[in-house]
């Protein structure tokens, strides 16, 4: 089912730049009432910046398959692109994620559910994960760390739509909503950075 997965995600985040609100993902986000990632057309902002949090550890792994970390976690795929301001695909972006487990608890011991990856040679980024569980005072989210080459670090946090729990998180920002997708294959969430 990876492979498959990655197919999947490869054919999703190989539509054009340009084009990025015209998949379908667009017509959900509209139903739904959220705000589209950048549509890349006027120089856009860069993504917000956000809290780390007490639980980041340096010295993650490289590594893609986070799910491996959690078998009874509700499997999902997360990526998207990295984007720069004038929104040209930034490669080689080190792209860096950690969150909870499916019981709102994080692996302080050691690298469960914590990797980071570097962008494609397109920008494109993805992790095969779980979705984490809300816990004490916090919806569910992911933590995440982007930087470029040379680059300042973006510490930032994304989160799922239509989470009951969002409008009483003090740090939930919905521009830093997730697009979620199903398919056959599994769900999907996508989140283009600019940095």
């Amino acid at each position: 089912m990876i492979s498959t997965r990655r197919s999947i995600l490869a054919a999703l985040l190989a539509s054009p730049v340009l084009g990025l609100t015209e998949i379908n993902l667009a017509a959900a986000d509209t139903t739904l009432g959220l705000d589209l990632t950048p549509d890349c057309h006027d120089g856009d902002e860069r993504t917000v910046a956000e809290t780390e949090g007490p639980y980041f550890k340096p010295n993650a792994p490289l590594k893609r398959d986070l799910a491996a970390d959690a078998p009874r976690g509700e499997r999902i795929t997360i990526g998207g692109l990295v984007l720069d301001t004038a929104c040209r695909p930034m490669p080689k972006t080190l792209v860096q994620i950690w969150h909870a487990d499916e019981l709102g608890a994080y692996d302080t011991a050691g690298y469960r559910l914590r990797g980071y990856q570097y962008a494609d040679d397109d920008g494109r980024w993805w992790f095969s994960t779980i979705v984490p569980a809300a816990y004490a005072g916090r919806t569910r989210h992911y933590h995440v760390k982007v930087q470029r080459a040379r680059g300042r670090i973006l510490t930032t946090q994304l989160y799922f739509p239509g989470e009951r729990l969002n409008d009483r998180d003090s740090l939930f920002d919905r521009r830093l909503l997730l697009r979620i997708s199903y398919s056959d294959d599994g769900r999907f969430g996508r989140y283009d950075f600019v940095v």
